[in-house]
């Protein structure tokens, strides 16, 4: 079986890449926890090094890790940046998902 593709858009990696420079953190950890409106909601925290099973995204000096058990919700995935008037976000596109809610933080599958 293929592993799963993700791509992590140019946006989304220099804003990725300020951030672990100003706050002097390592990788940025994204994963998928039970909860939220839909069923499952995305996390994204700060952490010195990416885990041994970790699969490792690297981009113009972004690293995003994503843990064996999230990966395959976030499987062929696009993880973006949006920066316009209702705020600055990540904002994940997800094939898999079945529905979402409108803050874009929580999906069902």
């Amino acid at each position: 079986m293929a592993a799963p593709q993700i791509e992590l858009t140019e946006r989304a990696a220099k804003r990725i890449h300020a951030i672990l420079e100003s706050e002097k953190a390592g990788v940025l950890r994204i994963s998928v926890e039970g909860g939220g409106c839909s069923g499952f909601s995305y996390k994204f925290d700060l952490d010195e090094t990416a885990g041994e099973d970790d699969t490792l995204l690297e981009r113009d000096g972004a690293k995003v890790a994503i843990d064996a058990a999230s990966l395959p919700f976030l499987a062929d995935c696009t993880i973006d940046f949006s920066d316009d008037l209702i705020g600055a976000t990540f904002r994940i596109e997800n094939p898999n998902a079945t529905a979402a809610c409108g803050c874009g933080v929580s999906f069902s599958v």
